[in-house]
């Protein structure tokens, strides 16, 4: 059954929060998807299980772009786009490929590597819902969106995502930095990689700026989930970068004002006047 929102993340809560009524199932069946497919991924499950998940996830994947779901949860997707071009689906497969990279403990060997996967997370979470409420958002639009509200997360959950053996930076930039990857350290980091990630914070803020910056008034009403998405995304990568060379919490953690901040970020694109 699909839930009525998302539970993983406080983040994703406060989007769901602010999503209008008809955007609210699409928002709560694509995170629980998200949630299915990463249960491939569970620490104690064994491989073969694991890559067996993966594989029939892939085909249902398939089966929903060609409206021919099996699963609850892809039938939900299908009825969410009901009377609507269901071309947006697509993507979804996306999930799958980035979840058999973390399997795998692949790393990223360049940024245009780390980027794909990015990408191809936007295009199954981001684009869906972006085209749902905006028809006429180029793709492209929602896939950078997609893609930097992805890369804020990987940067929030380095040192832990590091611990389980799945490193979110580029080898040639880790290697610039001085630092081997077989041998990632623990925060605090060294002044050569906070320096990197604090740029990197401040690139993939900019980033976010000019996509909402770029959006007609009309867009940023209709998506106004993902923009409070993207507003707390720029605050948590504000934080971020602050406590370097010290990693953020080991938490999805919100300051006490963040319901409040996500408030404002939801009228400000009501009203077509959110800047970041």
């Amino acid at each position: 059954m699909t839930p009525a929102r998302p539970v993983a993340s406080a983040t994703r809560a406060l989007a769901w929060l602010y999503a209008r009524e008809q955007q609210r199932p699409l928002l709560a069946a694509l995170g629980a998807l998200e949630d299915e497919i990463a249960a491939s991924l569970k620490f104690g499950l064994d491989h073969q299980v694991a890559h067996a998940r993966l594989a029939w996830w892939r085909e249902e994947c398939v089966r929903c772009a060609e409206s021919q779901p099996a699963h609850p949860l892809t039938r939900t997707l299908l009825e969410c786009f009901a009377g609507r071009d269901p071309a947006p689906l697509a993507g979804l497969s996306g999930l799958v490929d980035v979840a058999a990279w973390d399997l795998a403990g692949a790393t990223f060997g360049t940024r245009r590597e780390l980027s794909g996967y990015c990408e191809r997370w936007a295009g199954a979470l981001v684009v869906p819902l972006a085209k749902f409420a905006a028809p006429q958002l180029d793709v492209a639009v929602a896939r950078a969106l997609g893609a930097a509200l992805r890369e804020s997360e990987l940067l929030g959950s380095l040192a832990r995502d590091a611990r389980q053996g799945r490193l979110r930076l580029p080898l040639d930039e880790l290697a610039a930095a001085g630092v081997a990857a077989q041998e990632f350290p623990p925060p605090p980091w060294a002044a050569a990689l906070a320096a990197r990630l604090a740029e990197r914070h401040q690139e993939l803020r900019a980033q976010l700026a000019r996509i909402v910056r770029a959006l007609p008034p009309s867009a940023q009403s209709a998506l106004r989930p993902l923009l409070v998405w993207a507003a707390l995304a720029h605050l948590d990568s504000r934080r971020a970068e602050r406590r370097l060379p010290q990693a953020p919490p080991a938490s999805d953690h919100h300051a006490p004002l963040d319901g409040w901040r996500a408030w404002r970020a939801a009228r400000r694109a009501d009203a077509g006047r959110l800047a970041l």
